[in-house]
């Protein structure tokens, strides 16, 4: 990877954050490109949370194109769309998932305009999610693929940014394009990397170097690795069955990973908390 890549920034609104405190038990999980694995990761980290028997909010921030509730096989009543229309408050579309002992927030999928939203509008569902996130141990935001605006403020209010990667060329590149527009916009050293679908642990390893080297060439940063969520055919299963890996197959591989994970996670928070 060379910095001849061009990152464009297609949006110039870009939202001040100012002196916006970020939600101390909240996480962020993000990917320069689609089809990643990251709502999968969003939903397993959110259950491997709620397994150490922590308080968890999983909310579906990736407007326009939500499937949290595809991949649990949910289908809610009331989703984002009733509070972007003003027609509820946050904490009045939440839904327990009881298999997963966590709650959601589910998204509107196929609603153009909720990606299009204006920018006080965006900062009113931010206020509300950071209101709502005081009645969780950890909330974990699945955001949209890319980072356009909605990415980047929703991203902003987190302690920590996850970013899911592959070794596909085209994954490390956009990652890396996340963390240099993160980097101007001051994000950056909250973010860390999650190598996904790794084949095994050396090469989820290198994977992370590469996107490492690039981004200590470039951009002088060096994000910590969170982990690596290695490949396996129960990944695959429990989504075409729309059940959590982490009751579908617990034992697998990709289940030790994600709870591996989750105990990062948790002292990532801890040390937001703390400091």
């Amino acid at each position: 990877m060379n910095e001849a890549i061009v990152v464009q920034n297609a949006d110039n609104n870009n939202i001040q954050t100012g002196g916006f405190t970020r939600g101390h038990n909240v996480i962020a999980v993000a990917s320069g490109k689609g089809g990643v694995g990251k709502t999968w990761f969003s939903i397993s980290l959110a259950h491997a949370l709620s397994k150490q028997g922590k308080k968890v909010l999983l909310f579906d921030g990736d407007l326009g194109l939500a499937n949290v509730d595809v991949q649990l096989g949910l289908m809610p009543k009331r989703d984002l769309n009733d509070v972007i229309r003003g027609r509820l408050s946050l904490d009045k579309v939440v839904q327990r998932y009881d298999e997963g002992g966590f709650d959601i927030v589910a998204g509107r999928s196929g609603q153009a305009s909720l990606s299009a939203l204006p920018t006080q509008r965006l900062l009113m569902l931010r206020d509300q999610l950071m209101d709502l996130s005081h009645e969780y141990d950890s909330v974990v935001i699945d955001l949209g693929a890319g980072v356009d605006r909605t990415v980047r403020m929703m991203a902003a209010s987190a302690t920590r940014t996850m970013l899911v990667a592959t070794d596909e060329p085209t994954s490390l590149t956009d990652a890396y394009a996340f963390i240099k527009l993160g980097s101007a916009a001051g994000m950056s050293r909250n973010i860390s990397i999650v190598v996904n679908q790794a084949q095994n642990v050396i090469e989820g390893e290198k994977t992370y170097k590469t996107l490492l080297k690039a981004c200590e060439n470039f951009l002088r940063l060096s994000p910590p690795m969170a982990g690596m969520v290695r490949h396996d055919p129960k990944v695959k299963d429990c989504i075409r069955n729309q059940t959590p890996l982490l009751i579908r197959s617990p034992n697998c591989e990709a289940a030790s990973d994600i709870e591996k994970i989750a105990r990062y996670v948790d002292e990532t928070l801890k040390k937001a908390a703390a400091a």
